[in-house]
Parts: C-alpha cells; sequence; structure tokens
C-alpha cells in the first residue's frame, strides 16, 4: 500500500470548507445510493450557479471582510459526520492600517488578527484551526501557533481554537494556564472559564483530573499505573505531572 503524502493528509480535507466540496460531502452523506460521483458533481456545479445568482456574498461583507467554512463548535474536525459552520471574518480593519502606518510591525498586527477572527469565529458558532488561518494567510500552521501562542502569553489569556477548547493537536498549554488561575492565583473557577473562554464544566473536568493524578503522584504512582488509574493517555498524564511540578515550585 502507497503511503499517501503529508501534503495530503494535512491538507486535502480542507476542501469541504469551500462550497463545491461542502455540497459534494452533503450529497455523499444524505444520498449515497442514490448519486454517484458523476452526477453528484454536475448537480453541485447547477447548484453553485444558482446561489452565485441569488446570494451575492459580496452584498455582506465588508472590505477586508470574507467568509470560511469553518467546523462547528458541536462538531470535531475528526468526525466522520462532521458540520461546518459560515462564518464572516474580519482579515484585516482600518485600526489594523492606522497601526501600520505608525509604524506598528507587521507581526504585531498578525497575532492581533489571529485573535480577531479566532473570537469572531467562536461568537458565530465555530472553531478556527491553526491550518485554516494558514490557508487564508498563505503560512504553514506552525507560524500562526507560534503567533497565536505569543499573543496568549502577552495577554494571559486563551484563544478559542480546536486545541484548547477540544484537545486537539499539539496544543495542551491551555490546562497549565487554567490550573495555574485555579491552584496557585485561587481565582474562582467560573471567573476563569470566562477569561479562557472555557466551559465552566470544562475548567471543572482539568482541576479534576489534575486532582486524581496529583493524589496518584504524591502517593509514588509512575505514569503507566497513572494512566491506567485515572483513564487519561500517558501525553495527558505527563502534561499534568509537569503542571504539578511547575507549582509545587511556587510561592
Amino acid at each position: 500500500m502507497i503511503k499517501s503524502p503529508d501534503c495530503r493528509k494535512r491538507f486535502a480535507s480542507a476542501k469541504t470548507r469551500f462550497l463545491d466540496g461542502a455540497l459534494n460531502n452533503f450529497f455523499k452523506r444524505e444520498l449515497p445510493k442514490v448519486l454517484g460521483p458523476i452526477l453528484r458533481s454536475k448537480l453541485v456545479e447547477e447548484l453553485i450557479k444558482l446561489l452565485g445568482q441569488l446570494l451575492p456574498l459580496k452584498a455582506h461583507l465588508k472590505p477586508g471582510q470574507m467568509v470560511w467554512n469553518a467546523v462547528s463548535i458541536n462538531t470535531r474536525a475528526d468526525w466522520a459526520n462532521v458540520r461546518f459552520v459560515p462564518v464572516v471574518l474580519t482579515m484585516i480593519n482600518e485600526h489594523d492600517i492606522e497601526q501600520l502606518a505608525s509604524g506598528v510591525r507587521m507581526s504585531e498586527i498578525a497575532k492581533q488578527g489571529i485573535a480577531r477572527i479566532t473570537k469572531e469565529a467562536y461568537e458565530q458558532g465555530a472553531l478556527l484551526s491553526m491550518r485554516d488561518i494558514g490557508l487564508l494567510t498563505w503560512r504553514y500552521s506552525g507560524a500562526i501557533s507560534r503567533y497565536r501562542k505569543q499573543y496568549e502569553k502577552e495577554h494571559n489569556v486563551t484563544l478559542p481554537h480546536p486545541g484548547s477548547l477540544q484537545d486537539m493537536g499539539s496544543c495542551v498549554s491551555h490546562k497549565s494556564m487554567i490550573i495555574k488561575k485555579v491552584e496557585i492565583d485561587k481565582k474562582d473557577p467560573l471567573t476563569v472559564a470566562q477569561e479562557t473562554n472555557h466551559s465552566p464544566w470544562a475548567v471543572d473536568r482539568y482541576i479534576k483530573d489534575f486532582n486524581r493524578v496529583r493524589m496518584c503522584y504524591q502517593d509514588g504512582k509512575d505514569t503507566e499505573f497513572i494512566s491506567l488509574a485515572t483513564g487519561l493517555n500517558k501525553l495527558v498524564v505527563n502534561e499534568y505531572l509537569k503542571i504539578i511540578e511547575n507549582t509545587s515550585n511556587c510561592p
């Protein structure tokens, strides 16, 4: 079996973000025995022509804005029946231009822009991944992640995205921030939930998992045992252990 190139695995699924891909996916899911690939493709082509005539998107957008199909906050990108939500994103606005004209570095504008569009998507019921933003800005997701993390650190916040709200990808730092706010800063969990764009349920879950891991750790158990006892995978357990070590050194 020939292994798919990494670039295909990383980017091919993004086709479903566009109207033709979304419609193809819908008919394939809802009418698998009625429409074959050729008829499905032709039907989608005609529907897009009709929609283009009846619903010109430019009438609903401001200069600097665009429409993107992001994953619904009620589903996950790795689900079989993933759902998408069309969201309006402000890629650039007058304030950005004013800052650039005043000598603010483009990297600072980029960090602000990433924060802005992730919040806009979240307010419209969707989550933007770093790959999404990378595609929209012709950048690899790693560079976008670095900007996002810098913004979060500088403003002591957690932006809403799949890594922070759905534990997807390699993003795990949000747990550290939440636990620090509750355990070290002694903030109310509800306040922490608001500050980090998490639900109170999610914050409560992180704190409970942290306390379970800490109890096992204080009892001298190793990672293997803690993983089996708590039902958490080893990556998450090791993350909590690092948090425990860091918090134990705090005054």
